[in-house]
């Protein structure tokens, strides 16, 4: 069910004519008092409640605002069902710039839409949204993960993010190089927010070197001022072309594998934390061609979401890490998988997620 009351056409076309077809639900949000416009799509409950965050940012439309909805949300179904977690997919996005539009009036009237799907949908923090924001949420709707320890949540789930991307790099390098020590190796990262600042700290602790890149430079002051070992590009082309990349953790926003970055790609594998890392189908292809290991995204950035799942049930942070930690062997199956049927990696982790959701459906009698 799509609620499309009044919606710009332009919105319409993205709902009916999109590539990230199948949703079972599509929800526009308007608050006129609070300034509030959002996006909530729910791709599959096939599993059991959407599961998925919240991204606060200042779309340059609402159709672009509709499509990445619709993109994350089918993105998190599948990150949900690779994690072994007992939730579908879905995503919510709030159209603004979160620095200047964000108020407690708004987050409490988001709270309030998320309320009224009952249950359907859980949500949690991403791009643009924090702990904080999740405690205001919560105040309208108890279908609310990712807030503050002193309000019963897992607090900040870039936590364990970064550490399953840990993971997910460790059995990379086990599997193309037959020893998962990231000691002496060289990681590229892109984007060292919420979670790549993270992964930089687990990344020198081992030995590896570091090279940095991020549009807002107090991000890349605050690694550089903490780690001057860690080397810092201007920007992510020069990050990519650097000699001797062994690893390539795109961190920031989807798209970055694309069809102008792949032919200048230096490293051996791909590992990061953004979702949506393939800017189009056929990507995959590209890379496997190249030679270059892709670790699929909703696959090693799946800690977060396992983190704010279990918040759920009571959270505790070692069963948490425990589980996220358990990211390398999927990871390691995935490309075993991918081997055995002749596929990429990213074709071996979707055969695999559409399994587990289609036997899931069938239980149900879907």
């Amino acid at each position: 069910m799509t609620d499309v009351s009044g919606a710009p056409a332009d919105v319409l076309h993205t709902l009916f004519h999109s590539d990230q077809g199948g949703h079972e639900q599509v929800v526009l949000c308007q608050d006129r008092a609070s300034g509030l416009k959002a996006v909530i799509a729910l791709h599959s409950t096939a599993l059991g409640p959407a599961l998925g965050g919240t991204r606060f940012y200042p779309y340059a439309t609402e159709a672009e605002a509709v499509g990445d909805a619709l993109n994350l949300a089918r993105g998190m179904s599948y990150k949900n069902a690779m994690a072994g977690l007992d939730h579908g997919g879905g995503k919510a996005v709030i159209i603004g710039d979160p620095d200047t539009i964000k108020t407690e009036a708004l987050l409490l009237a988001y709270g309030r839409f998320v309320a009224s799907l009952g249950g359907r949908y859980v949500t949690a923090c991403d791009v643009g949204t924090y702990v904080a924001d999740m405690d205001v949420v919560a105040r309208e709707c108890r279908w609310t993960t990712g807030r503050s320890p002193e309000n019963g949540g897992a607090g900040d789930s870039s936590v364990l993010t970064a550490f399953g991307v840990y993971q997910g790099m460790r059995a990379s390098a086990q599997h193309l190089w037959g020893d998962p020590s990231l000691r002496g190796r060289t990681v590229g990262i892109a984007g060292v927010g919420k979670v790549g600042h993270h992964l930089v700290e687990h990344l020198l602790a081992e030995g590896a070197r570091v090279v940095i890149t991020d549009v807002r430079q107090e991000a890349v002051r605050r690694i550089a001022e903490k780690h001057p070992s860690v080397g810092v590009v201007a920007d992510t082309r020069h990050l990519i072309e650097v000699d001797g990349l062994d690893i390539y953790a795109p961190c920031a926003l989807g798209g970055a594998l694309s069809d102008d970055s792949v032919p200048v790609l230096t490293a051996k594998i791909v590992c990061g934390a953004a979702n949506n890392q393939l800017a189009h189908p056929g990507v995959e292809k590209d890379l496997a061609d190249r030679g270059i290991l892709y670790a699929p995204d909703y696959v090693v950035n799946a800690g977060g979401v396992i983190q704010v799942a279990d918040e759920l049930h009571g959270f505790d942070f070692e069963r948490c890490k425990a589980k996220a930690a358990k990211i390398f062997d999927t990871t390691l199956a995935i490309f075993a998988r991918a081997k055995t049927d002749g596929i990429p990696p990213a074709a071996a982790a979707d055969r695999i997620a559409e399994q587990r959701m289609h036997e899931a459906a069938q239980a149900r009698g879907w």
